[in-house]
């Protein structure tokens, strides 16, 4: 039997589920498809097509050392797996699951509907503690454990197929200047796993909060988790040996390790909310929310956000940087979003997508839901309005980061760096070099508190909060571990986790 093994946001070999499946049935026509409509949509971007464009030629060459060329296609998906068909007919096509976005599930359906119609028999397999259909929350922590501690899979020794013609891969984006971006494809994966394993995962505890220390102390591995290039279960199990070395040690490797284990599984949690309720992606997770800020959001605040120019110097340093790396460690991408929602008072399904085109390691799963939380939307989570001033003085106490990504406040005082307008020399530098702030940051900060809090003392607002919480808040046990996510608020040692995780799980 011959069949086609869709590669999607998986690229890679090892610990490959579905190709295993697809080579266990005999021949293998092994697809990637650079889908044109696909990089037009608006949370996509340059930074993220270069990327896979890198991942998928890792993989071109890791499916021909196993003897199947790799076939690349542009297209839709189901013109050119209709276009295949007429050269090599297959019964089965194969591929993961996704929890991608609106585009891709209405992709999906088009796939399922062309299979039926042309009976192609379609398999998906998990490839992630994420469980399709789920009926409800109650062990679901530990159907994703067990599923991240079995056995990886094997990879194929060999496979065979039809070879077939490619095409040629034209530029599907806009220019998209992001000099210090991350390199795509496996190996460049593995390499910062190993360095995170062995060094620069020491300190990760400790320095992950601050952009100046968690650029070298996050393991980085965020866009190669989201395309595929590792698998999370191949990362936790390695990070789980580690565990096993160091254990005993006082060097700091077991706090570290173990908070990456927890964001792994984090990862996951989230990841699960937008497969249980799509449509996050574009309403709120708490309806009455809805209409809160201005659907048509402020032209010059955004854009002043957007640029780095919001006159909030550690925001600007963030934005600025963020533009140039397409990465961002945890707690400023949890900052960058709740001032926009905050102080600048903009609708986060504007805001997101800005947000999602500058990552590079966008993941939808991760991404609408965190962007929610930190907007005040769900209905289950603290309000947490981030002071910029006060993050700026902590996470950046010398000022080398604010500086470098903000020259123009070279000459400001070390006391006045993070709120310039409090300088007496800010006469010579406000709305000439550098823009005046666009918003009062102790003010917008307690109006948007109190219009927040007004939405939640509505009499409707508790019935649906409670519906919320049941169906994606998580639960954890006395010791802090997940247990069965819908346990029951009155089951002993078992409470609701207010899932106030930082934004972004960049590890």
């Amino acid at each position: 039997m011959t069949s086609v093994m869709w590669f999607k946001r998986d690229l890679r070999v090892e610990d490959h589920p579905a190709l295993a499946r697809a080579a266990a049935y005999g021949d293998v026509i092994p697809l990637f498809v650079f889908e044109p409509d696909y990089w037009t949509q608006p949370d996509v971007s340059g930074r993220q097509f270069a990327f896979v464009r890198e991942s998928v030629e890792a993989l071109a060459a890791a499916c021909a050392a196993l003897g199947a060329p790799l076939v690349i296609r542009v297209g839709r998906v189901v013109d050119v797996l209709a276009d295949i068909r007429t050269q090599v007919p297959f019964d089965a096509l194969i591929s993961h699951e996704e929890t991608g976005s609106g585009w891709t599930y209405a992709r999906d359906k088009d796939v399922a509907t062309w299979c039926a119609a042309n009976a192609v028999r379609w398999e998906e397999l998990a490839q992630s503690g994420v469980v399709r259909r789920l009926n409800g929350r109650d062990g679901w922590a530990k159907r994703r454990n067990a599923f991240l501690r079995a056995g990886q899979e094997a990879t194929p020794e060999r496979i065979s197929g039809p070879a077939l013609d490619n095409d040629a891969v034209p530029d599907l984006t806009a220019p998209d200047h992001c000099p210090d971006r991350q390199a795509g494809g496996r190996d460049n994966g593995l390499t910062l796993l190993d360095s995170f394993l062995m060094q620069r995962g020491q300190t990760y505890r400790r320095d992950m909060s601050s952009p100046v220390t968690g650029e070298g102390a996050c393991s980085r591995l965020s866009p190669y988790l989201a395309f595929g290039c590792l698998s999370g279960r191949e990362v936790a199990q390695a990070t789980a040996e580690r565990q096993r070395e160091v254990q005993g040690t006082r060097a700091g490797w077991g706090g570290s390790l173990k908070s990456f284990q927890a964001r792994l599984a984090w990862r996951d949690h989230f990841m699960q909310k937008l497969e249980d309720e799509p449509a996050l992606e574009h309403r709120c997770l708490h309806s009455a929310y809805e209409g809160l800020r201005p659907k048509i959001p402020d032209a010059a605040r955004l854009a002043a956000w957007e640029k780095g120019e919001t006159g909030m110097p550690f925001v600007d340093a963030c934005m600025r940087y963020l533009a140039a790396t397409g990465w961002m460690n945890f707690r400023m991408r949890s900052m960058l979003m709740a001032v926009a929602s905050y102080h600048l008072w903009l609708d986060w399904r504007v805001t997101g997508l800005h947000l999602a085109r500058q990552f590079t390691d966008f993941e939808p799963g991760i991404h609408w839901p965190q962007v929610q939380m930190q907007s005040g939307t769900t209905g289950m989570n603290t309000v947490r309005i981030y002071n910029p001033v006060k993050q700026g003085r902590d996470q950046d106490p010398t000022g080398a980061f604010t500086r470098r990504w903000c020259p123009e406040l070279a000459e400001v005082p070390d006391a006045h760096l993070q709120n310039p307008w409090t300088w007496d020399g800010a006469g010579t530098l406000l709305g000439r070099a550098y823009p005046e702030p666009i918003a009062d940051v102790a003010e917008a900060a307690r109006v948007a508190r109190e219009r927040v809090w007004a939405v939640r003392r509505g009499n409707a607002f508790r019935a649906e909060a409670v519906r919320v919480i049941d169906k994606h808040a998580s639960r954890k046990d006395s010791a802090g571990h997940f247990v069965n996510d819908r346990a029951p608020k009155r089951k002993a040692g078992v409470s609701p986790a207010r899932d106030n995780r930082q934004m972004g799980f960049d590890f």
